[in-house]
């Protein structure tokens, strides 16, 4: 491995002076079916309420190719963002564009209230950011690739990085394993590595491109508990990712892309309540259980194999079960399924996209 396979830092450029924008990222944009934000802030918000804020922000390629295509975005202060969408729908193009590496063609951002790229200079000693995945030097320990990673930080106090290293290390749980070369570390302590780099200094924003991509199940779930982990000490967290499950496992609030367009923003509950939750009974007597589902007034009634289910409404799961029983229907299980973001998600598109990786 060489120098220039190392993760760009936040404000890093390579010796030209731009930054490499994956393949991956570069879609056609077209129309896509759902609720975009209509306008960058709800009624009556500043964008200080909001540690990143873009108004239209479009990134075309030569030959016509749109990454991104018309972006308002509002992510609070405090929150765990999910920045959510299929591989190549202009997640990481998005995410370079708010640090400085790729120029938008159209429309602007703002990162902790500094118009960028002006605000770089203001904005990025305050955000920590890891892009791409990591790629540190092998034949080095965890805690030289860190010194080496602040080093390269032009922001960075020299005479603290003892001190800020350690304590990096110690926040994500690799003090043990400081001394360790990093071909040694196993996908999730290389990856809580890359985090404790975008941590070298006291950061509001941490901005993280894929963290869970590749991780095996333990490893997915260490870096789960660090992004939990830093947005309880009051660090904003903003994380792309095209794995469902895990943004609803880990995010307060979503975004959700498809073809570089924004089709669905807001807390997770808020987006979740638009889709009602549903009664499903597993019973042997499906057909007389759907007729009594039907009979009591819930809507959308389904019979499948073994199971019925309907949409609960403003019913009780416990006299639902008690009509049922009177009926003489065997219930073998009953559960309120609450929607899920796959759900909201296929709602909105009409689609799907990778749930499992």
């Amino acid at each position: 491995m060489t120098p220039g396979d190392a993760p760009l830092l936040a404000g890093e450029r390579d010796l030209a002076g731009t930054a490499h924008v994956p393949a991956g990222d570069r879609v056609e944009g077209s129309p896509a079916p759902g609720t975009p934000r209509s306008a960058p802030l709800p009624p009556g918000q500043a964008t200080t309420d909001y540690a990143i804020v873009t108004e239209g922000l479009t990134k075309r390629f030569r030959g016509g190719q749109v990454a991104v295509n018309g972006l308002n975005l509002a992510v609070p202060r405090g929150a765990v963002y999910g920045f959510l969408g299929p591989n190549g729908s202009g997640k990481t193009t998005t995410i370079r564009m708010l640090l400085g590496l790729v120029a938008p063609t159209e429309g602007g951002c703002e990162v902790l209230g500094h118009t960028m790229p002006g605000g770089l200079a203001e904005a990025l000693p305050r955000v920590g950011a890891l892009v791409e995945g990591p790629a540190f030097y092998p034949y080095l320990s965890g805690e030289a690739n860190l010194r080496r990673f602040d080093a390269a930080d032009p922001y960075s106090d020299r005479r603290t990085a003892r001190e800020r290293i350690g304590a990096a290390l110690d926040r994500v749980g690799l003090s043990a394993a400081a001394g360790k070369r990093y071909r040694a570390y196993s996908l999730g302590m290389r990856q809580r590595l890359a985090i404790a780099a975008a941590l070298l200094g006291p950061r509001e924003l941490l901005i993280l491109d894929e963290p869970t991509n590749g991780l095996d199940p333990a490893s997915t779930r260490e870096v789960r508990a660090l992004v939990r982990q830093v947005a309880a000490g009051g660090t904003t967290v903003f994380v792309s990712s095209h794995l469902l499950t895990e943004v609803e496992q880990m995010c307060t609030h979503v975004g959700v892309m498809r073809a570089g367009h924004l089709v669905a923003d807001g807390p997770i509950e808020e987006l979740r309540a638009g889709r009602e939750a549903r009664i499903r009974v597993e019973t042997p007597d499906v057909e007389k259980a759907a007729a009594v589902l039907g009979s009591i007034g819930l809507t959308d009634v389904r019979a499948g194999e073994g199971e019925a289910s309907a949409v609960l409404g403003d019913g009780r799961p416990d006299r639902v079960c008690a009509d049922l029983v009177a009926a003489d229907v065997a219930v073998h299980g009953l559960a309120v399924v609450r929607p899920s973001l796959e759900d909201v998600f296929v709602g909105l598109t009409g689609e799907g996209f990778d749930v499992d990786g």
